[in-house]
């Protein structure tokens, strides 16, 4: 009898239930990609912000920021510059490091992106204690300020890398300035009807950067407040982030369409 109902079921109302699972489908990824740049731009401007902080003004996830730091310190003779000098080359071998581990998962056949963001989780946690154990960190150059920041440096890293590794489909989610002027660019477009193929394009990338660019704006808002109430305890905060966001990624959106 079962076999019966299946062979009434004409070839349009098959195929019109394939179009609506994949859709369904399709939709479910795109909630996971708000999702994932939602999350990562929140843990970005947080860091960031904690970041500059609590290590008297080193960006965490911004060579280009640290580079004109250290031409407006050396001109006018402040401290600083050491941290600053050192973060590029270790924001190198993080970037490097998470490369190497994406290549090892990829030759097991596991994605990259859960590992990367434990390993993210794992580095933000050494700054938590890191910097709760040798605070008060004075002096910006001293051997305990560089020793805790090199910590949230690695973890930036981490999170440029993942940007460019695993997501690169998505919004950059630690650096907002190109997110902005793309975002200004298709919001226009769409306006005046000047996107091309009916806008489809540009409300896609819309639908992923004005999300993150609202979430990285809250996350260094909640960075700078959380740092000044409850110190190096608020870095809990990215680091919870990040383990709610390795759980759920670790639900395929096919068991969810079951559920």
């Amino acid at each position: 009898m079962h076999r019966l109902r299946t062979d009434m079921i004409s070839p349009a109302a098959r195929e019109g239930g394939r179009a609506r699972a994949a859709s369904r489908l399709s939709a479910l990824r795109l909630e996971r990609d708000v999702l994932t740049g939602v999350s990562m731009a929140f843990v970005g401007g947080f860091v960031d912000a904690a970041g500059f902080m609590a290590l008297a003004g080193l960006f965490t996830s911004h060579v280009t920021g640290n580079l004109v730091l250290i031409g407006d310190q050396l001109a006018t003779g402040t401290g600083g510059v050491v941290a600053k000098l050192v973060a590029l080359p270790v924001f190198v071998l993080a970037v490097g490091g998470a490369r190497l581990v994406a290549l090892a998962m990829e030759r097991h056949g596991i994605a990259p992106l859960r590992p990367l963001l434990m390993l993210e989780a794992v580095l933000l946690l050494g700054f938590l204690l890191a910097g709760t154990t040798l605070s008060p960190l004075r002096l910006p150059d001293s051997i305990e300020a560089i020793f805790v920041g090199m910590f949230a440096v690695a973890a930036m890293g981490v999170q440029n890398a993942i940007g460019r590794l695993a997501i690169a489909h998505l919004a950059t989610t630690t650096v907002m300035t190109v997110n902005v002027a793309q975002a200004t660019i298709d919001a226009l477009d769409i306006c005046l009807g000047t996107a091309p193929d009916h806008g489809k394009p540009a409300k896609a990338r819309l639908w992923r950067m004005a999300p993150a660019i609202g979430s990285f704006a809250l996350g260094a808002l909640a960075g700078a407040f959380g740092f000044a109430l409850y110190a190096f305890a608020c870095i809990a905060v990215p680091i919870l982030v990040l383990v709610a966001l390795f759980a759920r990624l670790g639900i395929p959106p096919g068991e969810k369409m079951r559920g």
